[in-house]
């Protein structure tokens, strides 16, 4: 069974805050590990109200996140939404990574070395 990975986006990055993001990538990941599908939606208006909404509907498996509210972060695990925060660099390499089971919460994904 698939899920699905939301990552709000700047460009091509994780945006640094969830809070004001005006666009999110979608994608679904297989149980083995490999990306099934990608889309990026254009939000109206940036709210981590409305992101939450967002992604409890969109049943969101797992957010990768930069900066997020305390109050975000626990709500949504809350609804038993992984959130993997403080996360930073390309979003292709934090995907990478999750893909492979081994983001972690402050890892720092830039140039040739990807520090964690």
């Amino acid at each position: 069974m698939a899920r699905t990975v939301l990552v709000p986006l700047l460009r091509n990055e994780v945006a640094p805050r969830f809070d004001l993001a005006l666009e999110v990538l979608l994608a679904r990941i297989s149980d083995e590990g490999e990306e099934i599908s990608r889309d990026i939606i254009l939000l109206d208006h940036a709210s981590a109200d409305g992101l939450c909404d967002f992604v409890l509907k969109n049943d969101v498996a797992a957010v990768l996140v930069g900066g997020i509210e305390e109050e975000y972060y626990h709500y949504l695990r809350w609804k038993r939404v992984e959130v993997v925060d403080q996360v930073m660099g390309p979003v292709d390499a934090v995907l990478e990574r999750f893909r492979a089971g081994r983001l972690a919460p402050g890892d720092i994904l830039y140039g040739e070395e990807a520090w964690s």
